[in-house]
Formats: structure tokens, C-alpha cells, sequence
């Protein structure tokens, strides 16, 4: 008994450890070099959260650079036929002016699991839940391992998040990557345009674990915070 209390409380103990590290690297500003090497692709995922969270999200990606941010993927909940369409709509809108430079797909459709439907009682949202973080972890986590030359490689560079819930869960296989030190790629949270006053419950929940965490209303900025405003994106 005492030889796997020892085992549980190391294991706890290497789980805090990990965790306190990769929150405060997640923390750490990091400055751009004096001499910087020059620009490159940057893969980049795209959570497409439904509604007028999608809507805010394909504004954000239609300003980006086609060229240079490649290749892209949607993130879709499972059902959510309206952020799917939306997507393959910027891409073929973007296309008919934009020339690129190889043949390879420069864009795919991912879908996961909802962690949480619309009016779900708390009940049956565990289950859910659970289902939904196994999946992500598969698409962070395991799937990487099997690309060919990609090995030690996250599955894109840049993540970027707007809510809602299932986007916690997307992060939280991230986190778990962090902690047992798999490839994890860069996390954005930019909060919602309707947020002026207060965080979503979404923002409240990845505050402290995202590198970046941008909102677009001055009041939500706060002395010492990690907010970064940088005006109206939407």
C-alpha cells in the first residue's frame, strides 16, 4: 500500500511540476530577435466554434496571408455543417485571386466530437466530454506521430481558439502535450467582439494557459494582465 501511495504521489508531484513549468513558459514574452530570419509558412488550425463564433473566426483568417500562412485546417464540432460550408467558401473565394505556389492541398476539414450540446443537462455532459478530449488528443497527440517526415512535429505551428466550449477541450489536449513533453503547437485566444465588459466563461478557463490572449475592447485589459489589445479585429 505504501509503495503505491508513493507512486500516486509522485506521479502527482511530476504532474504539478510539469504544469507550473508550462504555464509560466506560456507566460514569458517572448521579443523578436534584432536579426530576424526570413518569413516562412506557418501552419495554422482554425477552431470554427458555430455562429457568430465562426463568423468571427473567418474574418480572422480571411486578413491573413494565403501564402504565407499554409496549410490551413478547420476545426468543426461534429454536426456543424454551417462552419464547414463557411470555411470551403473563404477558401474558394480566396483562391480565385490567390496563385499558389505548389499543388499540395493547402487546406483540410477536420472534424471533432461536442463537448457539450446546446441545452445538454450536466448529467449526460461528462460522457460527451470525455469522448471529445480523446479525440483531440488523437488529433494533437497521436496523429502526428504517424506523419510521414513530421516526426517531433506538432500537427500545425498556430492554434487559434474563439470558443466556445469545445475549444477548452481542444486546449486541454494541448496542455497534456505540454506536460509529458509531446510537440505542441502555439495557442491563440482571441475573445469574442461581443465581450466588452467581462471574459466569456471560455476566456475565464484558458486565461492562464494560452501564449497569446487577445481581446478587442479596452475595458478588458487589466493592470499586469496578459491581455493584448490591439483594437477591433472583427
Amino acid at each position: 500500500m505504501s509503495n503505491c501511495a508513493t507512486i500516486v504521489l509522485s506521479l502527482l508531484l511530476f504532474f504539478c511540476v510539469r504544469l507550473f513549468f508550462v504555464i509560466f513558459s506560456s507566460r514569458r514574452v517572448r521579443l523578436a530577435p534584432e536579426n530576424p530570419r526570413p518569413p516562412r509558412t506557418c501552419s495554422i488550425a482554425i477552431f470554427l466554434g458555430s455562429g457568430g463564433h465562426t463568423s468571427e473566426a473567418l474574418k480572422l483568417a480571411s486578413a491573413l496571408d494565403f501564402g504565407r500562412y499554409s496549410p490551413r485546417t478547420y476545426i468543426v464540432s461534429e454536426g456543424d455543417a454551417f462552419s464547414a460550408q463557411k470555411a470551403l467558401a473563404l477558401e474558394h473565394i480566396k483562391a480565385t485571386y490567390h496563385v499558389f505556389s505548389d499543388d499540395q492541398p493547402q487546406y483540410k476539414l477536420l472534424t471533432i466530437p461536442r463537448a457539450r450540446r446546446v441545452h445538454q443537462s450536466l448529467l449526460s455532459t461528462p460522457p460527451d466530454a470525455v469522448r471529445s478530449l480523446l479525440a483531440c488528443m488523437y488529433l494533437v497527440s497521436v496523429r502526428p506521430l504517424f506523419k510521414k517526415g513530421a516526426f517531433r512535429e506538432p500537427f500545425v505551428d498556430l492554434l487559434i481558439l474563439n470558443g466556445p466550449g469545445t475549444c477548452v477541450i481542444l486546449c486541454a489536449a494541448i496542455l497534456l502535450n505540454r506536460i509529458i513533453g509531446l510537440p505542441s503547437p502555439r495557442v491563440m485566444y482571441v475573445e469574442s467582439f461581443a465581450r466588452v465588459k467581462s471574459l466569456s466563461l471560455s476566456g475565464k478557463l484558458l486565461y492562464q494557459f494560452t501564449d497569446r490572449f487577445v481581446v478587442q475592447w479596452p475595458d478588458l485589459v487589466k493592470p499586469g494582465g496578459r491581455e493584448i489589445y490591439c483594437g477591433c479585429l472583427v
